[in-house]
């Protein structure tokens, strides 16, 4: 049996897509920055699902580190039927108040680590092999604001879809997932609850994310966006003058400033 790489692994989404895959005895093969949290989460999926699992902790934001990820797996002769993309940095504040450094940091592990890992990762790739990219609703329009992480997000949403039919002839299936808000950290919690009505019809839990997605990329859908009003608003999003959907978007972020977790 072939692995399922997940980047992100012990980040609420990531945990989630682990869990899923440990339920249907999938081989796992996972990463994150702490190798501490990867032994921990390593030992718990072995305990609570019998399956195998096998880490690698890797700063993404290194290419150093992510060449000896991919040397690692090429040396246990993994071969991989599914590459789940989670790993991601929210950081959320005006454009001028980051340093060079968090700007190279959101950029590197948003952009380059996702799109890199992939195209390393494919070459050792199983038959039928599936592609799961964790983009973003904040990725549908450009975000006065949460400027960085919205481009960067739309980036694997528009290389994604690109790389869905470049590949669909090659068996490889692609989907790019586009969540609302997720509530798997505290500050998240608070950040939907702060939205109301909104945040709380946009939200979806972790587990929904995984699971959904997991059945989006079997159907080889392109995009899947999880949740009936993300779906109605990414249409409004289309249909309304783009300068209108700005200037609400800028009103309502800010205030609001978040630095990477």
């Amino acid at each position: 049996m072939s692995h399922t790489f997940i980047s992100g692994a012990t980040g609420g989404i990531g945990k989630a897509f682990v869990i899923e895959c440990a339920k249907k005895g999938y081989k796992l093969f996972l990463t994150g920055r702490s190798q501490d949290k990867l032994d921990a989460l390593k030992k718990q999926i072995i305990e609570e699902y019998s399956v195998e699992v096998d880490c690698f902790a890797c700063d993404l934001t290194s290419e150093n580190e992510r060449d000896a990820l991919v040397l690692y797996a090429e040396q246990k002769g993994y071969k991989f039927k599914r590459i789940i993309n989670v790993a991601g940095v929210d950081i959320q504040k005006a454009f001028m108040e980051y340093t060079q450094e968090k700007v190279l940091f959101q950029t590197r592990v948003n952009a380059e680590a996702t799109v890199c890992l992939t195209h390393a990762l494919l070459k050792n790739r199983a038959e039928k092999c599936e592609v799961i990219t964790i983009s973003s609703m904040s990725g549908a329009t450009p975000m006065p604001y949460f400027t960085l992480y919205s481009a960067t997000k739309a980036m694997l949403t528009n290389f994604f879809t690109g790389l869905h039919y470049e590949l669909k002839k090659e068996g490889v299936k692609v989907t790019v997932v586009m969540p609302g808000g997720v509530p798997t950290r505290p500050d998240l919690v608070e950040e939907i609850k702060s939205q109301g009505l909104w945040g709380k019809l946009s939200s979806k839990s972790a587990s929904f994310v995984a699971k959904k997605s997991l059945k989006a990329v079997r159907k080889n859908k392109v995009k899947y966006i999880p949740g009936a009003f993300n779906k109605i608003l990414y249409y409004f999003m289309k249909i309304i003058p783009r300068c209108i959907v700005l200037r609400f978007i800028a009103r309502r972020w800010k205030k609001h400033c978040k630095d990477a977790f």
